[in-house]
């Protein structure tokens, strides 16, 4: 460690920090150091490894636990490693960057065996160490940023155009779209969807009907009654999750509005109301249980490139989504 630090012009302490996964670090100087270990041919210690291998867990770090999305993951993840002896730690990173660093130093220092991530960080070049050393780590929902590393996702933006296209093909034309903050990943590509439905149908979007800041239930009932309040209100809604669904639900019952709605994301009950939700459904379990299967075989020696593995959606058509023009 101490010709590392010489290497990188660092303190021994920072070394000890980016090696173990700590906060603290900056982004430049984690790199210099994982380059200089990387050059080096420094490994970790043969013991410390067999002590990591014998531990029989693994870490996961989540969105939220209490979203029924990431609940259906963990659940998946836990059946997955049941049978093979582990047990899972789960955490939640409530979408900050500093609280998924935080947690994946807390999980490498209770030495598991492998990591599964739905990331929150905009780079996880903090894990380059690790992954020099034989850490596996499984991202799911999300890709990483900066690394090249194994991920499960959805086809967010198929789905999303599958949805959206749905409802042009009702007779709408002002679709709005209430959501999470667009910087998350899936939004992102969820929203991507949506503008590439558009432009197919020779639609302009019009960016008053955004309403991208929904990160609660409370918050997507809100930004629905906004939509719902303007001049030339939308006749149709998009949502982008399950959270966001269910805000616009309350809004528009409360309105009394007669508006189509399609959801991204399926829901307890969405089948079951006066008017059954439309939505693009998946299979959290399934992303869990992939991604879940992929650590293991990369513990148990698969040492091909980093996967991508992508996951399909189902427009599944209810009825609310159906409400004509």
């Amino acid at each position: 460690m101490k010709n590392v630090a010489e290497a990188a012009g660092v303190s021994l302490k920072t070394v000890s920090r980016v090696v173990n996964g700590e906060s603290g670090v900056g982004v430049d100087t984690a790199r210099r150091v994982t380059d200089s270990i990387i050059r080096l041919g420094f490994r970790r210690n043969d013991v410390a490894r067999s002590l990591r291998r014998s531990s029989a867990m693994l870490g996961l770090v989540i969105e939220d636990l209490a979203n029924p999305f990431y609940s259906s993951i963990a659940r998946a993840v836990e059946d997955v490693a049941r049978r093979r002896g582990y047990v899972v730690i789960t955490a939640s990173s409530e979408e900050s960057p500093e609280r998924e660093l935080e947690l994946v130093a807390t999980l490498l220092s209770r030495q598991v065996e492998g990591l599964l991530v739905v990331p929150a960080a905009r780079d996880h070049g903090y894990l380059l160490p690790e992954l020099a050393m034989g850490t596996r780590v499984v991202f799911l929902d999300r890709p990483p940023v900066g690394i090249e590393a194994d991920a499960v996702l959805l086809d967010d933006a198929g789905g999303a155009r599958a949805g959206v296209e749905h409802l042009l093909a009702q007779g709408h034309r002002r679709i709005g779209v209430v959501g999470d903050p667009a910087g998350v990943y899936t939004i992102a590509e969820r929203v991507r969807g949506y503008r590439s439905a558009l432009a197919a149908w020779g639609v302009q979007v019009d960016e008053a009907l955004l309403r991208l800041d929904a990160h609660d239930v409370a918050k997507a009932e809100a930004s629905t009654r906004e939509l719902l309040g303007l001049s030339d209100p939308p006749t149709a809604l998009f949502t982008t999750n399950n959270r966001a669904s269910v805000g616009a639900l309350r809004a528009l019952g409360v309105a009394g509005a007669r508006v189509a709605l399609v959801g991204f994301d399926d829901f307890e009950l969405a089948d079951m109301l006066a008017v059954p939700v439309t939505v693009v459904r998946h299979e959290p379990a399934d992303m869990g249980h992939r991604a879940a299967e992929l650590l293991f075989a990369r513990l148990t020696g698969d040492e091909r490139p980093p996967q991508r593995i992508m996951l399909d959606t189902e427009l599944v058509v209810r009825g609310s989504g159906e409400v004509p023009r």
